[in-house]
């Protein structure tokens, strides 16, 4: 074996009091021994603060989910409640249209069929048909139906016409004999027809869900014009109905009785 194998290594330990010294020999292969439980002990350490890192960064990013989940649950909660009374709301006023308005068949008609193409061919007709305007003076409905808003002005808000609910497709007829001026859609009004009376008299029917004339028809007094609907801003079936003389609204209620 050569000297270089059989050196040791030697620690002395002198105490500062003068007292007896110690000395600590070891060997190489021992001292080698230990760095290397020592290097391996570092790295075990340095592995398991990683890791301990890693968990609590994972556990902060759960935590954070689950409060997300907590909160997406409240919602959830919130939005079926919401739901709920509207289904709510939607079944009563259903309960209360059957009530108040039972979709029944007038006993007289009370209507014109639309006039057909032929009808308004030729100059002479069409003089014929106008001598027919007249002021309107007719409930624009075969049925009496719910008014749910009348005619506003001022601060408290504008409503030019009456609101009045009735069951999808039910019959628009004209409230007075006249020219229709224009038969269009509004993103406000939806499928809408405007008739010219004469006299500074004109009406307008709006939310429909058929137009059942043309521009420049003449139409008779309850002649059917159009078919209720909730076209455009509207949140259930009805017809918008308003009374305009020189431009200006006027209340319906003036000029045309609700049936009973």
């Amino acid at each position: 074996m050569s000297p270089l194998a059989r050196r040791d290594f030697t620690i002395m330990v002198v105490p500062e009091d003068g007292s007896v010294s110690h000395s600590y020999r070891v060997t190489y292969k021992r001292l080698r021994f230990m760095m290397g439980v020592g290097i391996i002990a570092g790295i075990t350490f340095i592995g398991m603060a990683g890791s301990w890192w890693y968990l609590a960064a994972r556990a902060s990013h759960v935590n954070d989910l689950e409060a997300r989940l907590e909160v997406m649950g409240s919602e959830q909660v919130r939005l079926e409640a919401i739901a709920a009374d509207l289904a709510t709301a939607e079944a009563q006023y259903a309960r209360l249209r059957s009530l108040l308005a039972p979709n029944l068949p007038l006993d007289d008609g009370g209507i014109w069929l639309p006039a057909s193409e032929a009808s308004n061919s030729g100059s002479g007709l069409a003089e014929a048909a106008g001598a027919l305007a007249t002021i309107p003076s007719v409930w624009p409905l075969t049925e009496s139906g719910i008014i749910t808003q009348g005619l506003l002005r001022g601060a408290g808000g504008r409503h030019p016409g009456l609101d009045i609910a009735v069951p999808t497709d039910s019959y628009i007829r004209a409230a007075g004999g006249g020219r229709v001026v224009e038969v269009g859609t509004d993103e406000v009004y939806g499928l809408f027809v405007v008739i010219d009376h004469s006299e500074g008299y004109s009406t307008v029917y709006a939310h429909t869900s058929a137009q059942m004339v043309e521009q420049g028809q003449q139409v008779r007094e309850r002649e059917v014009i159009a078919l209720s609907g909730s076209s455009g801003q509207s949140t259930a079936p009805h017809l918008h109905f308003e009374i305009h003389l020189n431009g200006d609204a006027v209340d319906p209620l003036t000029m045309v009785e609700q049936p009973n």
